[in-house]
């Protein structure tokens, strides 16, 4: 039988682990690991460091598992998104802050004007964009697509978990094909890292990405041609299409959309500086708001 370990001299002895492999913040990290194995909250741990934990094995197998950077969200099982905590999966993407430029944008966009009815997200992975907007424009409905049956299933879980399931409709698909009708809104988050790059990323990203999220081929830039050409085709009057951009990418994706007839071209940054999301207006029915 194992002895329990003080919470304090555990969250010490893990974080120490965790910076050695590279970890940053790896004191917050380990104090994650150790509110996940024993259900007490953060501020829990810090105020009673004297309190034993009775299983520090299973800590230390949490601990391993993030030495070998395995991302703390696949460890976990879950990425807090925008306003909600999304489930992640092998088969999804792992969700980060930069996306939520896209919300953000599209928010913006939309304020003083009617909200989308409904909404097309391609690519969906995880869910969490279009589940995210469908919190805030609570008369839309919405539709996500995703090549990987695994993230389908992952995305309508999360509209269940967020009581989204009667808005919200997922299924296995290759960008346009198949679908009908016609969308308010179009967004998508698509793979965007070249090729030859992939084996440079993170640990975290290389490994635990699935490759169907990452891969926008040589240059990267393989979906937008598809994004930009197809989208007016199923966007109403007025309608938008929202994707997301790798750095240096946005002149160049937003070439194609003034290519394909987008009447009104703009990009938004993320916290970081980074042009991250493109926002193309199909033609001049809706007056958005454009901001940078």
């Amino acid at each position: 039988m194992v002895s329990s370990v003080e919470t304090g001299a555990l969250i010490t002895a893990g974080a120490n682990r965790l910076a050695e492999a590279g970890i940053q913040d790896a004191r917050r990290e380990m104090r994650l690991i150790l509110s996940h194995v024993t259900g007490r909250s953060l501020t829990h741990l810090m105020t009673y460091p004297e309190e034993p934990v009775d299983d520090p094995i299973a800590v230390e197998v949490l601990i391993a598992r993030r030495a070998g950077r395995e991302p703390l969200s696949r460890i976990l099982g879950y990425r807090e998104f925008w306003k909600d905590r999304f489930t992640i999966t092998p088969d999804t993407l792992d969700p980060r802050a930069d996306t939520e430029t896209l919300i953000e944008g599209v928010l913006v966009a939309w304020e003083g004007c009617s909200q989308p009815r409904n909404i097309l997200d391609l690519g969906t992975g995880s869910g969490c964009i279009l589940l995210s907007l469908l919190r805030e424009f609570s008369g839309a409905t919405g539709l996500g697509i995703d090549l990987s049956d695994g993230a389908v299933e992952a995305a309508a879980h999360n509209a269940e978990s967020l009581g989204l399931k009667d808005r919200a409709e997922f299924r296995t698909g290759n960008w346009f094909e198949g679908l009908t009708g016609e969308f308010d809104l179009i967004v998508s988050n698509p793979p965007y890292i070249e090729t030859d790059v992939i084996a440079m990323l993170e640990p975290e990203v290389r490994h635990f990405d699935p490759m169907l999220a990452l891969d926008g081929g040589g240059d990267g830039l393989d979906p937008y041609p598809i994004l930009t050409t197809m989208a007016p085709r199923f966007l109403r009057q007025g309608g938008m299409l929202v994707m997301e951009v790798g750095q240096g990418q946005a002149k160049r994706v937003s070439e194609l959309a003034v290519g394909s007839g987008f009447v009104s071209v703009w990009t938004r940054y993320d916290l970081g500086g980074i042009e991250r999301g493109v926002f193309c207006q199909k033609n001049p029915a809706n007056s958005f708001n454009i901001q940078k």
